[in-house]
């Protein structure tokens, strides 16, 4: 359960909380936050789902995930067991491909359902890089459009940016986000 203790740290870092903060959110104390953070102590499901409140995140993302082999842990991430993460955009499935949150960055491999869409313009504090594995996209970058095909890539720095798959295939993207956002 180390693993969980060194993505909420990196997860509360991300959001710029101190332990006193988010034990405060969280109702709890200090103590027991730091125990967590640093895998002696272990999350209830009702603690999993007040932290993900506390962080915008899916509780899929606080979950346990040792897989069958514990030398792979922080290793490798099999396909079966990718957690779930982002905004909960309709239509826009996130997948976190890094083994945890701890780097300086993060891999996510995202779905973009035909039909959707982000009317909304996002803007992240972040460098990102973006691999189309498969389908077409349509993204914004400061308001100009371009469309994505298969192995094409792009660049996002702090731009404004916005996206949407009008087509009638899901469109399969492999991004690299520094710093980690989720």
């Amino acid at each position: 359960m180390a693993n969980l203790g060194a993505d909420l740290r990196a997860l509360r870092k991300t959001k710029g909380l101190t332990l006193a903060e988010l034990a405060e959110r969280l109702g709890k104390s200090v103590g027991w936050l730091s125990q967590i953070e640093r895998g002696i102590s272990k999350l209830s499901s009702e603690d999993i789902d007040r932290m993900a409140g506390v962080f915008d995140v899916p509780p899929s993302l606080l979950g346990v995930r040792q897989g069958p082999n514990p030398k792979e842990d922080g290793k490798i991430v099999r396909a079966s067991d990718r957690r779930m993460i982002g905004e909960r955009v309709p239509g826009l499935v996130e997948q976190l491909l890094s083994p945890d949150l701890t780097d300086s960055f993060e891999v996510i491999h995202s779905t973009f359902l035909p039909g959707s869409e982000r009317n909304d313009e996002i803007m992240r504090p972040t460098q990102e890089l973006a691999f189309l594995v498969s389908g077409k996209l349509k993204i914004w970058l400061e308001g100009e459009p371009f469309l994505i095909r298969k192995g094409d890539s792009f660049r996002i720095r702090g731009n404004k940016y916005r996206w949407a798959n009008p087509y009638s295939e899901p469109a399969i993207a492999v991004w690299i986000i520094s710093p980690p956002v989720y």
